[in-house]
């Protein structure tokens, strides 16, 4: 099996991890919020949308944040939706702060990597560590219903298709 690449300004970079799919159970993390340390089976018990970004002070990254927790209002509590990422919380809580974001939850990878790894989104050969882009829907049930590895780490995901992976995954 040939290595998983992700495209990365002008080079192709290896991503860590297996390739997931829909239909795959979803693997445990151990994320950070805060100081406290956030496992699968923590998370909300509704469908989840896992978003997934190098990083919040990036434009894509902001603009995909921003996205999703404007489209949550709608769903109401049938959905919780997180932002993963390398970032530190704090840095992740003013984030969210400053740009008003109210209706998406942060997950820091910080802490041992463990969701990029899990996932198949750590991106390998850079001087500091990353995630690639890339959204996951999980069911209450914690199966994965969608997931999307996007192919160069600055262009945008498929919101439609998310969020109506999202929605179905909600009921």
């Amino acid at each position: 099996m040939s290595q998983r690449q992700v495209k990365f300004k002008d080079k192709m970079l290896n991503l860590a991890g297996p390739q997931l799919k829909a239909g795959d159970a979803a693997p445990d993390f151990a994320c950070v919020t805060g100081l406290d340390v956030v496992k699968l089976s923590d998370t909300a018990k509704t469908a989840r949308l896992f978003s997934v970004v190098p990083s919040l002070d990036t434009p894509v990254c902001s603009q995909q944040t921003k996205k999703f927790s404007d489209s949550m209002g709608e769903l109401g509590d049938k959905v919780t939706a997180y932002t993963v990422s390398l970032d530190m919380p704090f840095a992740q809580k003013r984030f969210c702060e400053s740009e008003g974001i109210q209706n998406i939850k942060n997950l820091s990878d910080l802490h041992n990597q463990s969701f990029g790894k899990n996932y198949g989104v750590l991106i390998e050969g850079l001087p500091i560590p990353l995630l690639s882009r890339a959204i996951f829907v999980v069911d209450n049930s914690n199966n994965i219903t969608y997931c999307e590895y996007v192919p160069e780490v600055g262009q945008h995901p498929n919101y439609e298709k998310a969020m109506e992976a999202l929605k179905a995954a909600a009921g």
